[in-house]
């Protein structure tokens, strides 16, 4: 879709209730001219060309423009005088790339206007000091312009984030029609004049059907490009821009504007019904009271607006604390939903963490906010955070929950990984009041473009809007952006903790790892000699020790055993923390086939039958720990099994039901024997935990599922049990192929 519009800031024309023109710096040697400078100088305009300034103005105006120029880029209201002496301008000069540009007006006659208007913009800007509410402080900005302008009408005018306007204050002639709370479109004013009134304050054109004057010549000499007037107060008009005023009954204009935040937040502009021309320093001071205007924007917002920013971040506070003290992220943020959705106003909301997407509220369905996302991503803008109060329009497939959600603020927490917060707001129908119908302004050509024509009615002309919802406020979206800020930095935190709390823990199990060897290993030497000393007693003095003695040194020596069973199951579970892992390829059906001949051997009393349904797979482990992994668990499997048929099956998992890391391969060893209860399903991995006597099922020291594990996980597998009681248990654990 394109517009036309012509770049009136090259369009060579300026207007004529002024003069202009461009020299070379600091030459100060006349490059272009203005063609109505006789009028205002009795000279003709190519006889200047190539001059020096001297040739125009007396000595000491040349000296000021000079000083100011040294001063400043651009610098406005120096009274110049002509050579002669005759003539006074109030001039601005303006500094550019290839020298200077020099704007010329007839002076006022007398001095005392200047001090009339000082005194005016002082008092006015007092007054306004003491308002505070908005609205009020711009229908009296609005009041005060047009008692020192005497324009027929003086309107306030101020933007919304998709570059329509409404009037929020007019000062008018009682016999107007008023123009209060009328809405103009964005097209009324392009985008490019927008820019315009950005980069200058005020914009004076006194006779809207006066002829332009063209520069002579009409390229700049030095660069042989148009010149940029950009910055000129004179400069010439759209015929686009005095075909729409004349449509409005508006012969002159004066439009200040308004500057927020680096942003156009308004303008004030003002009309007259008939040519008006307004004395330098009443514009100087209209331009000063618009700064003023602009800089107080910020502290002049409604009393009902500061209380509902403090009111959110009071929320956003009790909302950060909360979140903070807990674990579980997704439940601090749901629960209690209403804090969630009070942090923006919103009705609804769902919170997105990877896959898992938990609805609040007045929401779309689960998968109509998971295609929502995915729109979202692909959207431009800010990379934290996408809003729109016109969802249905930009994706249409939201026409189909608009009552849900025709407002979205969607808040990335992460850009790694699918953290989202979207908030929602449903359809709210309103009726806009238009100065006139605000699609008029655009014409279809044959060629498929849209050219902007001046409208022809300003007639109010109402609209129904739907499929919108109340827009978001600036402090909401800062609220939210703030919450991304605490989430991430709580998330930072924790993580700090956590991997401060896990070097801590490394730690700890190195030095437990190495005092468990340690006293483990010292522990063998005097057990020995306990063991030595009562075998020498029993046998020394057999003769001497009635029976009961006898029996106490027998059961000592029985002990020792079982002390020294206990103490080399210890020294193998902490040299297990201590070496380091020998990885290689390893078939485990040759580990398999050694374990069993072993058991099948040591164990003849016991002859299972051993089903292994396929051939078992290589896979990157330490051989010698692994096999001690299957001696564990298959010796289990044959130990604790009372059956008259006893069954043991060795295989392995396909990807499915298998941890979720593919790379990892789950083996299975499955008995038919006597099972474990459910609450002792976790206990039985612990150190030294038997679940049953020691003269039961073959004795042991119970540390043998810990060394399986330690070793499991020292692979950086998983190990767990699945069991039934009386009807056997599958033991199951990972290891990387």
């Amino acid at each position: 879709m394109s517009y036309t519009l012509e770049p009136v800031h090259f369009s060579g024309c300026i207007q004529p209730h002024g003069i202009l023109l461009v020299l070379s710096y600091p030459e100060l040697t006349i490059l272009q001219v203005s063609a109505n400078v006789w009028a205002y100088l009795g000279k003709e305009s190519q006889m200047l060309l190539g001059q020096s300034l001297h040739t125009l103005l007396d000595i000491q105006s040349v000296a000021s423009i000079q000083q100011n120029l040294e001063e400043g880029d651009s610098l406005s209201s120096l009274k110049l005088r002509t050579l002669s002496g005759d003539r006074t301008f109030d001039g601005t000069v303006h500094r550019i790339k290839q020298g200077m540009i020099l704007e010329l007006e007839p002076a006022a006659q007398t001095e005392e206007s200047f001090f009339l208007v000082h005194a005016w913009v002082k008092g006015a800007i007092a007054k306004l000091r003491k308002v505070s509410s908005l609205r009020e402080f711009l229908q009296l900005a609005a009041q005060d312009i047009r008692k020192l302008t005497d324009f027929d009408r003086v309107m306030v005018y101020q933007f919304d984030p998709q570059g329509a306007g409404a009037v929020i204050a007019e000062a008018k002639r009682d016999d107007l029609s008023p123009y209060l709370g009328l809405h103009y479109p964005a097209t009324d004013i392009p985008q490019p004049v927008r820019e315009l009134y950005k980069r200058g304050l005020l914009r004076f054109i006194p006779n809207l059907t006066a002829p332009a004057v063209e520069l002579l010549p009409s390229v700049n000499p030095i660069t042989q490009q148009p010149l940029d007037l950009s910055p000129v107060t004179l400069r010439g008009v759209d015929p686009c821009c005095v075909t729409y005023h004349q449509n409005m009954g508006v012969a002159s204009i004066l439009v200040i504007s308004l500057v927020h935040n680096q942003q156009l937040w308004g303008l004030i502009a003002c009309h007259h019904q008939t040519p008006k021309l307004i004395a330098y320093p009443v514009r100087e001071a209209c331009e000063l009271l618009g700064q003023f205007v602009s800089v107080e924007l910020a502290n002049k917002g409604d009393r009902e607006e500061l209380d509902y920013i403090v009111k959110l971040r009071s929320l956003q506070s009790e909302f950060v604390g909360s979140i903070s003290q807990v674990d579980d992220l997704k439940e601090a943020l749901v629960n209690p939903a209403l804090r969630l959705l009070d942090l923006v106003s919103a009705q609804g909301a769902a919170v997105c963490l990877e896959n898992k997407i938990t609805l609040v509220g007045v929401t779309p369905t689960l998968e109509q906010v998971r295609t929502l996302i995915q729109w979202a991503d692909t959207q431009p803008g800010n990379e934290a955070l996408f809003h729109t109060n016109l969802l249905p329009k930009l994706y249409p497939e939201a026409e189909t929950f608009q009552n849900q959600a025709s407002g979205l603020l969607l808040l990335r927490i992460s850009q790694v990984r699918r953290y989202y917060i979207l908030w929602f707001r449903p359809e709210v129908v309103q009726t806009v009041n238009w100065a006139g119908n605000p699609h008029a302004a655009m014409r279809m050509e044959a060629d498929g473009s849209v050219t902007l024509s001046p409208r022809t009615s300003f007639i109010q002309w109402q609209e129904t809007v739907r499929a919108t919802s109340l827009p978001w406020k600036a402090c909401e979206l800062e609220n939210a952006l703030d919450l991304r800020s605490a989430i991430v930095g709580i998330v930072l935190n924790k993580a700090d903790e956590l991997a401060r709390m896990n070097q801590e823990l490394k730690r700890s199990n190195q030095e437990l790892d190495s005092f468990a060897y340690a006293a483990s290993h010292d522990l063998k030497e005097p057990l020995r000699g306990i063991h030595n000393f009562s075998t020498l007693l029993l046998k020394g003095y057999e003769s001497v020790l009635d029976d009961v003695g006898k029996a106490r040194l027998q059961t000592l020596i029985r002990l020792t055993r079982r002390m020294e069973s206990l103490i080399d199951a210890l020294l193998k579970f902490s040299r297990l923390g201590q070496a380091e892992l020998y990885l290689v390829p390893t078939d485990i059906n040759q580990l398999v086939n050694r374990v069993l001949e072993d058991l099948l051997v040591s164990r003849q009393e016991v002859q299972p039958e051993i089903c292994i349904p396929r051939s078992l797979p290589t896979v990157n482990c330490d051989p010698i720990l692994v096999l001690e992994v299957f001696t564990n668990l298959l010796s289990n499997a044959f130990k604790y099994n009372d059956k008259p048929f006893q069954s043991i099956e060795i295989g392995y998992l396909d990807t499915e039901g298998s941890i979720p890391d593919s790379s990892y391969i789950t083996f299975y060893i499955k008995d038919n024997g006597i099972g474990i209860r459910e609450r002792h399903l976790e206990i039985i991995f612990r150190l030294f935990k038997r679940l049953h006597e020691q003269n039961l099922y073959g004795g042991g020291t119970g540390a043998g599922l810990t060394i399986a594990k330690k070793i499991i996980e020292r692979h950086g597998g998983q190990i767990w049990v699945e069991s039934t009681v009386g009807l056997g248990s599958i033991f199951y654990f990972s290891l990387k192929s």
